[in-house]
């Protein structure tokens, strides 16, 4: 890998940790650089701006999940739903803010992106519905499928947001545990 490949890619992974860590708002373009090892200046030579940086990471970390899944569902055949969930709302997940998944750590700054990021993040959210709804164990219309791998990952990404809003206490299991009850419930519910 070429040195600017490299400086490319330690900046993109120290955008996502931090991005995921200190929200949007929380973090500027110097933290990032000085976290990656490079200058600002790099930054601005790879990823333009912070919007830059941001978009980046949302993409990266969107393409994290859809690499993922595939993995599941070789590793665990039709149980891949419940082994996500398991992973998904499990506590080291649940601890790992900088390394934990874009869907959920970096959504609530697309909601005040700009109306690209917006809508590149509901294309990838869409890609994603498409590969759960795709392979679900129920064979059902293409509607019903998306339905479904909608409502589970709704119950995924917000049991997640709840858990980890509470700490690492009896509640944050509590959450975790129903939030995996209502994803893997959503799965087998019958959409209009």
């Amino acid at each position: 890998m070429k040195k600017s490949e490299a400086t490319k890619v330690k900046l993109l992974q120290a955008s996502g940790r931090a991005f995921r860590r200190e929200g949007y708002a929380g973090i500027g373009v110097d933290s990032i650089a000085k976290d990656a090892g490079v200058t600002s200046g790099a930054f601005y030579a790879h990823l333009k701006s912070k919007n830059g940086a941001f978009r980046a990471a949302l993409v990266a970390g969107l393409e994290e999940v859809l690499a993922a899944l595939p993995e599941y569902r070789e590793t665990h055949g039709d149980q891949w739903p419940a082994a996500f969930a398991d992973y998904y709302l499990g506590h080291g997940h649940r601890i790992d803010l900088e390394g934990g998944c874009a869907m959920t750590g970096l959504t609530p700054d697309v909601i005040r992106a700009d109306p690209d990021v917006q809508t590149e993040y509901a294309e990838m959210m869409s890609r994603i519905v498409k590969e759960i709804a795709d392979h679900l164990p129920q064979a059902e219309s293409a509607a019903e499928q998306e339905a479904k791998a909608w409502a589970f990952l709704s119950a995924l990404i917000g049991g997640l947001t709840l858990a980890r809003a509470v700490g690492s206490g009896p509640a944050a299991d509590q959450i975790a545990r129903s939030s995996k009850a209502m994803a893997l419930g959503a799965i087998t519910f019958c959409a209009d």
